[in-house]
């Protein structure tokens, strides 16, 4: 069964991708929207690779690169806001969940480390 962490992360990784699409054709963005790819959908991937970690330490180390990701990826989110390629509302939305993710990723790695 998927943590919670696992399924908001992979359904993030699937609105990013969704958004770099829209950025790439249809507002012919390529640069800050392949940055924000990478780092959006790395999320995800780190937490999977997270699941299978060699130790407990392994395990936080993952996560904590996760939590480095996602907060790229928020700052490529404000930087396409700030240029103009993302409305208000586009970027309030996609942002927010990036925001609970952070969250989310904090208290994990906080709960790992305590259990460590």
């Amino acid at each position: 069964m998927k943590s919670i962490l696992l399924t908001k992360s992979e359904e993030f990784a699937l609105r990013i991708v969704n958004l770099y699409k829209y950025l790439n054709y249809q507002k012919n963005e390529n640069v800050m929207s392949k940055q924000l790819l990478r780092s959006g959908t790395a999320i995800g991937a780190l937490l999977s690779e997270g699941q299978c970690a060699e130790s407990k330490s392994d395990f936080i180390h993952k996560f904590a690169i996760a939590q480095k990701e996602c907060n790229e990826t928020c700052y490529w989110l404000t930087l396409l806001f700030r240029s103009q390629f993302l409305t208000e509302s586009e970027y309030n939305s996609i942002h927010n969940d990036a925001l609970e993710l952070l969250k989310l990723l904090s208290s994990s790695i906080i709960t790992a480390k305590k259990n460590n």
